[in-house]
Parts: C-alpha cells; structure tokens; sequence
C-alpha cells in the first residue's frame, strides 16, 4: 500500500499535465481542424472529424451498435482503435482518409464470423475504456474475439477541458496520477498504458470471450538512419503479451517494414492530409499486414480464429507466396494466366481493349498483345497479356487487375504500360474510370454516382508512375507504351494525339526516366504511308468525302466496328510497331524478338 501510495505521489509531483506529450506519442490533429492539403490538391477538403466524447452522440449514428452484426449464434470479432482504424464520421473516406477497420472484414469468412469495427477517431486507450468500452463488454458472448490496437491519442494533458485522454507511458501497474477532470466534471484517476491494456484484456477474459493486442500503425515518420519510426507501444505490448499470455501481433513493424521498402513517394501515399492517418492504399496495406500477423502469430488460442480466415487473401497480399497472384510460374507455354515457365523472364502486356480484346475471331476485335507471339521467341520469354478490356489506369490499379502483376514480377521480368483511351472519361459516372487530365500528382475526393462511394482520384500521370515505381521496386523493367491510333483522318492525314496523350507521356517520361515506346507514332507513320492525302480539295463537301473514303479504306482493313478497336490486321501492325521500337530503342527486351 505504502509502495503504490509513494507511486501516486511521485507521479502527482514529478508529472506535470504537459509530461507525456514530450514522450514520442503522437496525439492526433485537433478533430474539429481542417485536413491538412496534402500536396497537389486543388481544392479544400472536407474537414476530418476525428470524434471526441464531446461527439459521440453524432458517431453513435454511424457506429455499429455493440453486437448487432453478429450472425445467428457465430462469434464476432471487435476492432478496438481511434482513427487509424476508423476515420471520420461514417468511415467513409469522405475526407479522403480512411482506416484500416475498413478493409479488414475481407480477410475473414463472413458465413463463420463478422468483424464489427468499433473504434472512433479521437479516442486514446483511457477514453475508449471509459466512455466506449462498457458498451462494448456488454455485448460479448462467449467465443468473441477482441482486437485491441489503440494509443495514438494517449499524450497531451490528463484532466484539460477538451480531451482529458491522456494516460502514463509504460507498463507500470501501480503508477496513477489523481485531479479533477475538466471535461467530465469529475474527481479522475489516470494509469498508466500496461494499467488500461490489463483491464481489457481481464474484462474480456471474463466473458468467455479472447483478447488480442496488436502494435499501432505506423506514421509517416523517420528516425535518424531513414526507418519509419518504430512506436514504444510495440515493446510495451510485447511485455504485456508474455505476462499476460495473449495473443500479440506487431502491426507498428510488420507494416513499417513495408513502408521501408517503398520509395519514399510510394511510402508518401500510403498517407493523406498529415502523416498519421492513411489514404486508401495506406488503410488497406495495414489491414493486410494485421491479417498476415494473425496468420503467423504461433499463439495456441488463435487457431480457432485463423481457422475463420480467407487464407487466399491474406497470400493475395504477400508475393513470393503460393496463391500471391493469378500469374503462377509453372511448367508449359505462356500467353495468359497461370502457366508461365519459372525458368524464363517473363513480359506482362498491361492496358485496355487495344491490348486485349476477345482475340478470337479471324473477323473480329484483337488486341495486339494476342499476337506478340508472332514477335516474341517464346522458347526465351514468358508471355503473359494481363490487361482488360474497358480499363483506364485507375480502374485497372482500383479493381486489383495490377496487384495481380505486381505480385507476380520477379528480378528480371518486363511490364509494358499501354492506357489512354479510357482515361480521359467522365470520373464519377457508373464506369468510374476517368481520371484527373494531368501529370502533376494532383487528386481529389470524389463522390461515385453508382454507390454514392467516395474515392480519391488522382492524375493520368500518378498512376502511371504509380505502376512504373511499383514494377522498379520488384526488380522488373517498365517500359511506357502509348495508346494506338485512332481511324480519325483530320486534314488528310492520321490523327496525332501529341498535344495531350503524348505530352503527358513525355512529361511521365522526364519525371521517371522510364523507357518509352512510342507506339502511336509507329503505327501512325504505317497508315499515313498507305493512306494519307497530301492536299484535300479545296471544296469541303469533296474534301469530307475524301476523308471518309480515306477512313472507309482503312477501316475496312485495320479497325473493326469502331474508330479504336483493331482487326486481327490491325492488332497485327501494331505488335509489329512494339517490335520495331523495341529495336529502336535499344531495349534489352529486343534480345528475345524473333
């Protein structure tokens, strides 16, 4: 008694209310702040409303009710965090921030278990246990699992009239600091982080259900060798782990490392608005990097969880894993998914319709990529067509189609980079394909008309140089291909896109250095020679028609159905203008060209 008594009265003495801020933690944006502009963005934002107690009334709304997702007599698993896990209001990403509790549900086989995200921005580990944690710990049933990752809101001052969620750093079970709470009204105790992380885990304990402690994620913060910064917490919960004997995952390293590997610009837009809360990609990297940590962590009284796990999308996360991707190395011939031999580089075609059509029909539509077997010595190379009709660069990174190439590629692998017909769309209609028509990396929130779903769109050229960074950094070559020629005849001759599909290459090529192949002007240059006009007549009407009889002829030998889509003929010109400029360019790729 006298030990914890002399505790309580060091802590009264020795720390001041402005103590833990000076600790590393990392106690969040005002909540009622405007979002910082993240660089680029053209317009304001929606302020990000990271709730305090002050708010809850207003979250309440949009929270799940403790327990109501539960399914029949199937546990549930509670995610227990601050913003991180859940931003904003509804969670929507409506500020362009969104967190991890998000995406975590698709790492778990809903017909056995749902996962209830729990956690309110603005919360510290003290403040969720008194005002949100009650309603929580009522609604367990036996067999619920309880996922507790929470302590970026843990500094700042311990009875202020604002927040008052403050708690003492470390483990220590005894120490505790006593005053009047401002914001409550009330007499209040404060202990310290180990103090909170106990009471959890003996109150889930109580009700037959199973805790879990994870690490918090990581900020968009370095240390003096260039690492993320790893968090204290980590080695607070590890100790806690052992002497509790729960289950324990460390997100903070799992997900830092990932970030260490990226570029520092790949590493840049994991965040959004500040360097704490997470874009889309970022959210969803550490929902993966928690479902990976479950799926390894060796504690005994996981299994029955791990057991109601989707082990094809926590691999689907992990390349250089059976399963990571739907292009497999494996004995045969190439030319799509799943039979590429391990022992040959491999080149993945990525793009739209113009790439990959139906490829099947001698009077059809093909894309070009369908016959770069006509090309390509496929006793030396893999040939893999990963693109997809109708696609833009956003809608194709959006619907996983890259995250199929990327990982797939290996040290030594090709990726040629062919988009633009699609991406210059309308970016909120039903196809949601559209993008921002520039090079800068520029974005902004929008609002879907499909689904009323938000979602940053970014410019033409950040995705482009999202895919070109992304194949850098698995050791494969990118080379930029740009968009076939369309049958568009103005003035005579075969339409150029230079002005702005080709400035925004050039200008894709100047920033990255990537290899670029001038598709569109190859193929172009072919067409002009067969059916160009030096001089239309002077009349319009006769200079109309002459066009259209220009287009007619093309048409009929090159294009099927439309002015962009390609015949076998067609498709087959243009593989022949990969090849070419290949050569052109002095590419390596050229040395496994027939």
């Amino acid at each position: 008694m006298f030990s914890i008594l002399r505790k309580v009265l060091l802590a009264a003495a020795l720390l001041p209310v402005s103590m833990v801020a000076q600790t590393g933690f990392d106690d969040l944006p005002d909540p009622t702040a405007p979002t910082a502009q993240p660089t680029g963005v053209g317009d304001a934002l929606p302020t990000a409303i990271d709730h305090t107690p002050d708010s809850i009334a207003k979250a309440l709304m949009s929270r799940p009710a403790p327990g109501t997702t539960r399914q029949g007599t199937n546990p549930v698993l509670f995610l227990i965090g601050n913003s991180t896990m859940r931003n904003g209001t509804r969670g929507d990403g409506s500020n362009g921030q969104w967190g991890w509790g998000f995406y975590a549900s698709q790492f778990f086989d809903g017909r056995k278990i749902s996962v209830e995200n729990q956690a309110l921005g603005g919360m510290s580990t003290r403040t969720f246990y008194t005002d949100l944690w009650p309603a929580v710990r009522d609604s367990l049933k036996a067999g619920d699992w309880v996922l507790v990752s929470i302590g970026h809101n843990d500094g700042g001052e311990f009875f202020d009239q604002k927040r008052a969620r403050a708690v003492i750093p470390g483990v220590d079970p005894d120490t505790m600091v006593v005053g009047f709470n401002q914001r409550t009204q009330r007499q209040d105790t404060v202990y310290s982080y180990g103090n909170y992380m106990r009471r959890y885990v003996s109150e889930i304990r109580a009700k037959g259900a199973h805790p879990i402690l994870m690490s918090l994620t990581p900020r968009d913060a370095f240390d003096a060798d260039g690492h993320i910064v790893r968090k204290p917490q980590s080695e607070w919960l590890a100790e806690l782990s052992k002497e509790l004997d729960v289950p324990y995952v460390d997100l903070n390293e799992i997900s830092g490392r990932k970030l260490d590997s990226y570029s520092h610009w790949k590493e840049q837009y994991h965040f959004f608005g500040d360097h704490i809360h997470t874009s889309h990609y970022g959210a969803l990297m550490n929902a993966r990097s928690a479902a990976e940590g479950l799926m390894a962590c060796q504690h005994p009284s996981l299994a029955p969880l791990k057991a109601m796990m989707v082990a094809e999308a926590v691999l689907a996360g992990m390349p250089g894993n059976p399963g990571s991707s739907k292009y497999s190395r494996g004995a045969g011939h190439s030319g799509d998914a799943g039979d590429a031999e391990a022992s040959k580089p491999t080149v993945f075609f990525t793009g739209d319709s113009t790439v990959k059509n139906s490829d099947n029909d001698d009077d059809g539509m093909w894309g070009w990529a369908a016959l770069a077997g006509e090309v390509f010595d496929e006793s030396k190379i893999n040939l893999v067509n990963a693109a997809r009709a109708g696609r833009s660069t956003r809608s194709y990174i959006r619907e996983g189609l890259w995250e199929n190439v990327y990982n797939a590629l290996q040290p030594g692998d090709y990726v040629l980079i062919e988009f633009g017909h699609n991406d210059i769309c309308p970016i909120t209609d039903v196809k949601e394909r559209g993008v921002i028509a520039a090079t800068t990396d520029t974005c902004h929130v929008y609002k879907m008309e499909k689904d009323g779903r938000y979602e940053v769109v970014y410019s033409f050229g950040w995705y482009l140089k999202k895919m070109i960074d992304d194949t850098r950094e698995r050791g494969a070559t990118p080379i930029l291909v740009s968009l076939t020629p369309r049958n568009e005849w103005p003035g005579g001759r075969i339409e150029r896109r230079n002005d702005s599909y080709g400035r925004w290459y050039r200008e894709v090529v100047e920033q990255t250095g990537v290899a670029f192949l001038d598709l569109h002007n190859l193929s172009a240059d072919v067409l002009d020679r067969e059916f160009a006009v030096k001089r239309l007549p002077k009349n319009k009407e006769k200079a109309k028609a002459r066009i259209a009889k220009i287009k007619e002829r093309c048409g009929n030998l090159y294009f099927k159905k439309d002015h962009t889509h390609a015949s076998k003929a067609g498709a087959r010109l243009n593989a022949q203008s990969v090849a070419r400029g290949l050569r052109i360019m002095q590419s390596p790729l050229a040395e496994y060209l027939k």
